[in-house]
């Protein structure tokens, strides 16, 4: 059963300006220890694909956000929802903290997909309550 939809558009560009007035911080303050790892080393090659990375990354918090309901507020915080990939390159979410004790509680899955194109990104959100993985 469907607990919530979310989705978000984010503009690359609007990342990439506020990665340059705050450097780093700004994407300390939104990526989770894994995140930030991958970030990091998708920049060292090319600039434009770490940017990409942290856009897709905002879009899709922001859409799971939208999906169950609260906003960026807590228990929902940046750090504690993080958008990683499977092996096979699927992208899923995986919760830490308070966010993840909230959603298990309610017997939640998630599922996530993330696009991009040129200057946009895009994120989809589906969560479901009940059932199996």
């Amino acid at each position: 059963m469907i607990y919530g939809i979310g989705t978000d558009l984010c503009d690359v560009r609007r990342i990439e300006a506020t990665l340059a007035r705050r450097g780093d911080r700004f994407a300390e303050k939104v990526l989770g220890p894994s995140e930030m790892q991958v970030f990091r080393a998708r920049r060292e090659r090319s600039d434009g694909r770490g940017v990409r990375y942290l856009a897709t990354r905002f879009s899709a918090k922001e859409a799971f956000s939208k999906a169950v309901g609260m906003g960026i507020r807590a228990p929902m915080a940046w750090r504690d929802c993080e958008v990683l990939n499977e092996p096979s390159g699927k992208p899923m979410i995986r919760l830490h903290h308070a966010l993840a004790a909230w959603f298990d509680a309610r017997g939640l899955r998630a599922h996530v997909t993330v696009t991009d194109e040129s200057d946009y990104v895009a994120s989809f959100v589906v969560v479901e309550h009940g059932g199996s993985p």
